[in-house]
């Protein structure tokens, strides 16, 4: 109204119009149409559980053939000449082959999940076919058995450390804990099938089972070697299929957290050193996870003493590890649902686990406590120390990571299974050399789990990583 009586000169503004600053595009994923933004919210792909269960049976292969050979080492003694401290070095490859863990930190965090995928499988593929060489000289048979090992033991920092990494690259933030659950506890499974394998397909050959023509030494190695080629078959069946398809990522990140910017791989070591915090939960972890896993990889050495049949022993180590799994996964995906509880968590887990590693302890004691050594109370006093001890694996990575973000996950858990492996390590040293009296390494267990517990108690917990999704995103 009354534009007539105006000229256009009059109308123009006084003031110019601010200028339009270009809003910056998000990143798009290579292999994704560039008039296709990404959602804002995150997506998640229904194949995510295909890469789940792919990097979870390679998992399970690697703790399969690290454990081989505790189960049925009285049968191996005798198929192959294996001593004490053979059957103490073939378990011990596998802290050895964690020397290279920051090398595999630094491929995942530069390549990608696929390429270090495949570089694992491919080891051991070499290590598990290594072991089933048909060599007549039983010293050169043994040391091809070692160099397999050595070869199972490299794949060891990927399958043990990548878990959290793969839970934050393609699961969505009330997912995360339960896939990393799967991812890592897979590998404890694969150990537990071991002492369930080993002890049913390999005769014992102390007379307890079966006729003395399937107990012969000839006949025992058959056994084995069926055992090594079925395993050696099942690795390259993994092999093959992550060679076909194990993408690194999914073509839009899930959460924001996944799309955020990580620190570099010199700054996340720093960080790591120099956050007393980290340190705290990181020894928490390492030392009571390093003694068990050392600990439950020569159960059978330890229990024979107490008259504990190799059969027996298996079923004690099989049934704990997979109580812890089981367990494992009900408390991470309790953790999904009621976030913010994973120190309240590790806290029960890890009285547990003192308890029942004192009752074990003290029912080996038998000449000092008068405590009844029987089967069943092994039973459940193992099964209770596996159960809390394995179930506190996933909280603990879940813990590393919202306790350091934004360092990367395969840092973060890298460091401090790299930490476990060292105590193992140590435990099973001192092992190749003390190995006629157990009592010491009994005791090592309720000691752990209580310092373990004191740090927790000690603890100061944050979830960083959990805030940027919940709250950015919103």
């Amino acid at each position: 109204m009354g534009l007539g009586w105006s000229s256009a000169e009059e109308r123009r503004p006084l003031l110019p119009p601010p200028p339009q600053q270009a809003r910056p595009q998000p990143r798009v994923p290579a292999g994704v149409p560039a008039g296709r933004p990404p959602p804002l919210s995150g997506r998640v792909y229904g194949r995510r559980w295909l890469v789940l269960l792919l990097f979870s049976l390679l998992g399970f292969a690697q703790g399969l053939v690290w454990n081989t050979w505790g189960p049925i080492q009285n049968s191996a003694r005798l198929a192959f000449g294996f001593s004490g401290w053979d059957i103490a070095l073939l378990v011990f490859w596998g802290p050895i082959g964690f020397a290279p863990c920051f090398f595999f930190m630094w491929l995942m965090d530069k390549k990608g999940l696929r390429v270090t995928v495949l570089l694992t499988s491919s080891l051991m593929v070499l290590g598990s076919g290594l072991r089933c060489v048909p060599v007549s000289d039983l010293e050169i048979r043994k040391k091809l058995i070692h160099g397999g090992q050595l070869l199972n033991g490299l794949a060891g920092p990927t399958v043990m450390n990548a878990a959290p990494f793969l839970s934050t690259t393609w699961f969505s933030p009330d997912e995360r804990a339960t896939a990393t659950a799967i991812a890592s506890l897979l590998n404890y499974l694969g150990a537990a099938a071991a002492f369930l394998v080993g002890p049913l397909l390999v005769p014992p050959p102390n007379g307890t089972a079966g006729p003395p023509a399937a107990r012969s030494a000839p006949r025992i190695q058959d056994r084995i070697e069926a055992v090594l080629y079925a395993e050696f078959g099942m690795v390259c069946l993994i092999f093959s299929a992550a060679l076909a398809y194990f993408p690194s990522r999914p073509p839009f990140p899930p959460s924001v957290a996944a799309a955020s910017q990580r620190l570099s791989y010199r700054r996340s070591f720093c960080r790591l050193l120099s956050n007393f915090r980290f340190l705290m939960i990181a020894l928490a972890y390492a030392i009571p996870l390093g003694v068990f896993s050392g600990w439950s990889g020569v159960l059978d050495l330890i229990l024979t003493p107490i008259h504990i049949s190799q059969v027996d022993a298996g079923w004690i180590g099989f049934w704990s590890i997979v109580g812890g799994c089981v367990v494992g996964i009900a408390m991470a995906r309790f953790a999904d649902f009621i976030r913010g509880m994973l120190k309240f968590i590790l806290l029960l887990l890890l009285s547990g686990a003192t308890l029942a590693s004192t009752w074990f302890t003290l029912t080996c004691l038998t000449t000092v406590t008068h405590l009844p050594l029987t089967t069943a109370t092994l039973y459940t006093s193992c099964i209770l120390l596996g159960i809390f001890l394995n179930s506190s694996v996933p909280i603990f990575f879940e813990l590393f990571v919202e306790t350091v973000y934004p360092v990367p996950e395969g840092i973060s858990c890298g460091v401090v299974t790299f930490l476990s492996n060292v105590f193992m390590g140590v435990l099973l040293f001192f092992l190749t050399f003390y190995h006629t009296e157990f009592s010491w390494f009994n005791w090592c267990l309720p000691g752990s789990c209580l310092l373990s517990l004191l740090l927790i108690l000690c603890f100061r917990e944050s979830y960083d990583r959990l805030y940027l999704d919940v709250v950015v995103s919103v």
